[in-house]
């Protein structure tokens, strides 16, 4: 068959295989992988260095039980025929990914079925990873495995469905018939899933040793978080652009909207610092530009150009006055999974109730000429996310939690997780007294060596953005 005959076919028959769109999905699906070791980087950076190998572990890890899960289970129940009237897919449909080899176009149009099975692999690994910052430092490793894959299972895989496979929402999930909601690239599925799970486990699991209290309790190595959020960006265009499952306008509009509200939440989250604290620091730029890149998220191919900058400013600007929430209430979310995921994504979701174009699928949104009518699907989504997500969690990290015991014992918490879970230490020098030394192995700190205006919590100032 020549190209012309072929590019004619393709025009009548999804089943034809596309060769751009497979080859930019397969790259998209590269870079949404990458996303994982990157967020290991972004969150082993934040935390002491004691435990810099068990958080970093804790997404590795993620890769290894998501993966395996997806492929015999997870993706039936997420992407397979209803099943319990709709509530999740068939797990069994295709279990181990069986008759899905060779198929191509089921999913969207001359893409090969294991590219799509693929791609949606890498957003459930990455859900999960990012559920750990809430709780680091403080939960065993093998308890944790088995929180991943029962999550998977019976927390993302339904709101996956409901969302993107269909389910009790309508035949094309809460985005389809009786909802109506937009979700370009995973704003409710990923990012308020992640962020709402991660506050419930953080509730049962309790504070860590010295909350607020240990000026210990700091981020250990501020390069390795600016390396993380690099990675982190430069995998999210694979996120959001290869949301559009095809090489065309709409994904270059995600792309360029991706660069856009990151950009300026970046911007948006200094700005708060340099007001608030008087200085603009290298955390509150990597934050605000995980912030603005959790908010363009659901919104990336839906609004145009000036939407996204207005989205990233207000991101950086809302989660940075967040992190500050949790030491004005007490809650030990160790990494800000809550004030950047939770609610950078809440943001992005409701933001399409102001930015949205009129397309064949929305009027527009309330500055395009649709008024409030496309937010409050977005709204009734991200309540309906927030309940599922946080009833589920909780019980699922309650029971774990009473019966095995998911989290380390308070010796172990002190002495360093990285010793006690993985008979390991990351370094093997340390900084002691304004000198190098062989390392402790349970990487204690000399608070000495540290100045007295950086040691706050987290690495952030109490009730403050960053210090």
């Amino acid at each position: 068959m020549n190209m012309a005959v072929l590019a004619v076919a393709m025009e009548v028959d999804p089943q034809v295989l596309d060769p751009g769109a497979t080859a930019w999905m397969l790259a998209a699906s590269a870079l949404v992988l990458l996303m994982t070791p990157g967020l290991a980087f972004f969150y082993g950076g934040l935390v002491r260095m004691k435990s810099v190998l068990n958080i970093m572990m804790m997404s590795f890890g993620a890769m290894g039980v998501v993966g395996v899960v997806w492929a015999l289970w997870g993706y039936g129940m997420a992407f397979g025929p209803d099943s319990l009237n709709g509530l999740v897919g068939d797990p069994f449909a295709n279990f181990g990914l069986s008759g899905l080899t060779g198929t191509i176009g089921t999913k969207a149009a001359g893409l090969p079925d294991m590219v799509f099975i693929g791609f949606q692999a890498t957003f459930a690994i990455i859900t999960v990873a990012l559920i750990s910052g809430a709780v680091a430092e403080r939960v065993r490793f093998g308890p944790w495995l088995l929180f991943a894959a029962l999550w998977v299972t019976l927390v993302y895989a339904p709101i996956a469905h409901w969302v993107w496979g269909g389910g009790i929402f309508g035949a094309d999930g809460i985005i389809g018939s009786k909802i109506s909601a937009l979700d370009f690239a995973g704003g409710t599925v990923v990012h308020m899933n992640a962020g709402i799970a991660g506050l419930m486990l953080a509730v049962v699991l309790g504070k860590r040793l010295g909350f607020m209290k240990d000026p210990n309790i700091r981020p250990h190595n501020l390069p390795f978080v600016m390396l993380g959020a690099g990675l982190l960006w430069f995998g999210w265009f694979g996120f959001n652009a290869g949301s559009e499952l095809a090489a065309d306008a709409t994904a270059a509009l995600a792309w360029t909207n991706t660069l856009l509200a990151t950009s300026a939440a970046l911007l948006g989250w200094l700005l708060i610092e340099r007001l608030r604290d008087g200085h603009a620091t290298s955390l509150g730029a990597a934050s605000g530009a995980v912030a603005g890149l959790v908010a363009v998220t659901p919104a990336c191919g839906f609004v145009d150009p000036i939407g996204a900058i207005a989205i990233g400013v207000v991101a950086g600007a809302v989660c940075a006055l967040a992190v500050g929430l949790k030491f004005k209430i007490g809650l030990d979310d160790s990494l800000d999974v809550v004030a950047v995921h939770f609610v950078g994504g809440l943001w992005g979701t409701l933001s399409l109730g102001f930015f949205a174009l009129p397309s064949a699928k929305t009027e527009g949104g309330l500055f395009y000429g649709g008024g409030m009518a496309q937010f409050w699907p977005q709204l009734l989504t991200a309540l309906i996310i927030t309940l599922w997500s946080g009833l589920m969690t909780t019980l699922i990290a309650f029971i774990i939690h009473k019966t095995m015991g998911m989290r380390v014992s308070e010796a172990d918490e002190l002495n360093g997780i990285d010793v006690t879970e993985h008979a390991e230490t990351a370094y093997e020098l340390l900084m002691v007294g304004g000198s190098f030394h062989p390392g402790d192995p349970h990487g204690k700190a000399d608070a000495d060596a540290v100045p007295a205006e950086s040691q706050s919590e987290g690495g952030r100032s109490r009730g403050k953005v960053s210090t």
